[in-house]
């Protein structure tokens, strides 16, 4: 029934751009045929996993997985490899449709080619179905704050609800062009981006990544963001706090302008520092500050023109929120729990307690004011456990200490204690392989060295566990110092 929300919007108004890529533009009675067909060659699988650049066919499968009532498992194209595999086998995805098919046949999982049309391929292999709950329509695995990311459990019911709460409070905005500038495996732009977008019956633009300034390792070109930009002429767009700092410091450095047919750009993932939002509206970038999780189907809160405040938003009205002892706690009707529960998820909705501390204030929006857990969050919204990262650089003999740091910047940084006698080309070494066993987001790209933490020095307890914010306060100059300077390019091992 949820999926029948989309297909009915595209069918209402049949000859309507809806979705262009580079090679193809499809109206919205095409989508809707071409969903048809695609969910006839998906009929057989149960977790259909999607591994692709962005792309109308992206979308496709997506729409068709959905209307047959598969679970779609969104595969990041910037996981590790364990963290892929993690993936697949923790959801016992029994198909993958992907533009990529060498990454998926090396994790040797038992998946084949079965067919191949176009860029993409399907993979199949035979597995036992998985426990999930009634009502799973999607898993949606997160950057991951450790090596083994969770998989969240979502219902279509709860995507779609999210969806027309996006779509309703931005319809008076008038948006007929959007550009999707983040991967859709991320939810925030698969839910605001396009199940939103479908249903206020704007056209979506889906260039491929790299064409919107994606580099993987090597960080992100925001002239390339720019000339998309200026190409496609959106209405709306959604960036992470990082993105929307690069493309504003390119706009500030060559004296350009964001294109005037802009009228709402989304930020979200992390928090987004007011001066920035400013110094974007300046620039021609209309940005708005909101807030969201994946175990709520997405956005949670928004500020719009007009209605807005130095917080995160109004709360949407498909969301619940209560505080409990300053903490936020949210209920939607898409959490349904995590695939790692020992036992099957329960098949209903599920509270969740953020770990951000909140408020309201008089007029309903919220403010947060920080997070209950050591959690940190990059400016591209990527949730790391910094004990996940400590553990690999302590795997390697030339270190005994390290504090990994790095909420609300774009790359992580640490404090470094290093064994006695070791060099400093040890040391590099020793990081290089460290960083060679993590995921690109979690790589440590600059370090301090610092003698010994310890109980006398007040960085560490009696039994030495490290003081994390003893530590932060006192190299608090020398870590600023690290992020001055553009994101270094780490060496290979």
């Amino acid at each position: 029934m949820s999926a029948a929300l989309l297909l009915n919007a595209l069918a209402a108004h049949p000859d309507r751009p809806s979705l262009s890529d580079t090679s193809q533009q499809l109206t919205a009675a095409e989508i809707v045929r071409a969903v048809h067909h695609l969910s006839g060659r998906f009929d057989t699988c149960h977790v259909l996993a999607v591994l692709a650049d962005n792309s109308v066919d992206w979308v496709l499968a997506d729409l068709a997985a959905f209307s047959m009532g598969a679970v779609h498992l969104p595969l990041p194209t910037f996981f590790s490899p364990a963290q892929m595999a993690h993936a697949l086998t923790q959801t016992k995805a029994d198909a993958v449709y992907t533009d990529q098919p060498e990454r998926i046949s090396a994790l040797n999982l038992g998946f084949s080619c079965q067919w191949t049309q176009g860029r993409h391929s399907l993979m199949r292999r035979q597995v036992n179905r998985p426990q999930l709950p009634a009502g799973c329509t999607k898993i949606s695995f997160t950057s991951g704050s450790t090596g083994s990311p969770k998989g969240v459990c979502l219902s279509g019911k709860g995507l779609m609800a999210t969806a027309q709460a996006v779509q309703s409070t931005l319809s008076p905005i008038g948006l007929s062009q959007h550009l999707a500038v983040l991967p859709l495996s991320l939810l925030l732009e698969n839910t605001a981006g396009i199940y939103a977008a479908l249903l206020n019956g704007t056209h979506i633009q889906l260039p491929p990544l790299a064409q919107l300034g994606w580099r993987g390792m090597a960080g992100f070109d925001p002239a390339a963001l720019q000339h998309s930009a200026v190409a496609s002429q959106p209405s709306s767009m959604i960036l992470v706090p990082e993105l929307l700092k690069a493309w504003l410091l390119y706009l500030e450095t060559t004296r350009q302008r964001a294109p005037q047919s802009l009228r709402f750009v989304a930020v979200g993932g992390a928090h987004v520092d007011a001066t920035l939002i400013s110094r974007a509206r300046q620039a021609g970038i209309p940005a708005y500050e909101g807030y969201g999780l994946t175990e709520c189907g997405s956005v949670v809160s928004l500020n719009l023109p007009g209605d807005e405040g130095s917080g995160v938003g109004r709360v949407l009205p498909h969301v619940q929120l209560r505080l409990s002892q300053g903490e936020v706690h949210l209920h939607t009707s898409a959490f349904l729990g995590y695939t790692s529960q020992t036992s099957a998820p329960a098949a209903k909705t599920q509270e969740f307690a953020t770990g951000d501390l909140g408020a309201l204030d008089d007029q309903g929006h919220l403010h947060l004011v920080g997070r209950r857990t050591n959690m940190l969050i990059t400016t591209f919204g990527r949730n790391i456990s910094p004990e996940w990262v400590e553990s690999v650089v302590l795997a390697q003999a030339a270190i005994m200490q390290v504090v990994v740091l790095g909420d609300a910047q774009p790359w992580l940084s640490a404090i470094l204690v290093p064994m006695p006698g070791v060099t400093e080309p040890q040391i590099k070494a020793a990081m290089a392989q460290a960083n060679h066993q993590l995921p690109d987001y979690a790589q440590v790209k600059r370090w301090l060295i610092s003698t010994p933490m310890t109980l006398n020095n007040g960085l560490a307890t009696g039994n030495g566990r490290l003081r994390r914010d003893a530590i932060a306060k006192q190299f608090a100059s020398s870590i600023e110092a690290l992020y001055a300077t553009p994101e270094p390019t780490l060496p290979a091992p």
